[in-house]
C-alpha cells in the first residue's frame, strides 16, 4: 500500500498525489459510504495501486483528520488566505469578518489578501490595513497584474497547507496562477452587468507546490453562515476586544449595551468600526437564534 493526499475530488473519482509528485486516480472503497465518511481534499490517505502505468488505485484508509472545514469542504487545513478585492466587486466586509469568526472558532490562523489595490488609492488601502491587522495573521495588498505583494504572500505560505477562500471575481485563481507559474487554472472574469465571477473554480482543488506546500482553490462564495456559538460568547472570538475585555465594568460584558464597556470606548480609535458594526450584527443574529432554540432569555 502506499500514502498520499487527496487533492481533487469530482464525480466519485479521488485524485491522490504521492510524495515523488505522482497522481493517482482513485475510487473510495465503500465502506466510507457506510459509514457516512466522505473523503475530502486535503485528506491523507492509504491506497492500493491497482494499474501503475494508468496510475489506478482504491482508496483504503483515511487518515484521521486534524481539522474540517464545511465550506469550502477540504481537510488538514493548516491556514487560511481569505481573497478580497477592494474595487471591481466591492470588499463584502460582512462576508469577510464571517470567515475569520469562522477561523478563529477552528483555531486556524487567518490571513487577508488585498487584491486589485492598482483601482484603490492608498488611503482606501492604509484603512483596511488598520482595519484587519489587530484580527489576523497579516494583511497582504496585491496587485496581481504587476505582481507587487506575491512574493510576501509567497513566503507566508511556504512549507503550509494553505486554504485560498473568498467570493466570485476577486481574484483567487490570478492569485494562485503567481504564486504557482505555470498552475493550469480557469481564470474567470467579472460580469459587468452582476459584478460577479464567472466561470470560475468549481471543485475545491489542492495544488502541490514544493515540498510540504499545499494551496486550496475553492469555489467562491457568496455567503457564510455563522458557528454554532451562544452570543455570549462571540466577544472572545474578536482578537481586537482582548485587550480590553477586563477593563470592563461588568464580568459578562457583550460589548453591546453595559455602561462602563472598555471595548466600546475604543471603537473608532484601535478598534474599527466596521468591525464593531459586523460584531453587533452576528450577535443579533446569534441572540435571534438562541431565543428560538430557548437557550437564551436576552
Amino acid at each position: 500500500m502506499d500514502s498520499g493526499k487527496i487533492i481533487r475530488g469530482v464525480g466519485g473519482f479521488y485524485y491522490v498525489v504521492t510524495a515523488d509528485a505522482a497522481v493517482y486516480e482513485c475510487r473510495a472503497k465503500g465502506i466510507f459510504r457506510k459509514d457516512d465518511i466522505r473523503p475530502l481534499p486535503g485528506d491523507n490517505v492509504i491506497f492500493s495501486i491497482l494499474d501503475e502505468e494508468k496510475r489506478i488505485g482504491n482508496i483504503d484508509e483515511i487518515i484521521e483528520r486534524k481539522n474540517e472545514l464545511i465550506r469550502p469542504p477540504v481537510a488538514n487545513v493548516d491556514q487560511a488566505l481569505v481573497v478580497v478585492s477592494i474595487k471591481k466587486p466591492g470588499l463584502n466586509r460582512g462576508l469577510l469578518d464571517r470567515f475569520l469568526l469562522m477561523m478563529e472558532v477552528l483555531d486556524i490562523p487567518s490571513f487577508v489578501c488585498l487584491t486589485k489595490t492598482d483601482l484603490a488609492s492608498e488611503d482606501e488601502i492604509s484603512e483596511l490595513i488598520r482595519a484587519y491587522e489587530p484580527c489576523t495573521s497579516q494583511v497582504f495588498p496585491v496587485n496581481n497584474i504587476n505582481g507587487s505583494g506575491i512574493k510576501a504572500v509567497r513566503k507566508a505560505l511556504q512549507g503550509r497547507t494553505t486554504v485560498l477562500a473568498g467570493a466570485s471575481g476577486v481574484g483567487k485563481s490570478s492569485l494562485v496562477s503567481h504564486i504557482c507559474p505555470g498552475v493550469s487554472l480557469e481564470i474567470g472574469n467579472v460580469s459587468k452587468k452582476t459584478q460577479r465571477g464567472r466561470h470560475t473554480t468549481r471543485h475545491s482543488e489542492l495544488f502541490f507546490i514544493d515540498g510540504e506546500t499545499f494551496i486550496f482553490d475553492t469555489p467562491g462564495f457568496s455567503s457564510f453562515s455563522l458557528p454554532e456559538l451562544l452570543p455570549e460568547e462571540l466577544g472572545a472570538y474578536f482578537r481586537e476586544f482582548e485587550p480590553y475585555v477586563g477593563e470592563c465594568a461588568f464580568n459578562m460584558c457583550t460589548h453591546i449595551h453595559e455602561p462602563g464597556c472598555a471595548v466600546r470606548e475604543h471603537i473608532g480609535v484601535s478598534i474599527d468600526e466596521k468591525r464593531y458594526e459586523s460584531y453587533v450584527k452576528m450577535f443579533d443574529e446569534l441572540n435571534r437564534i438562541a431565543v428560538r432554540a430557548g437557550r437564551s432569555k436576552r
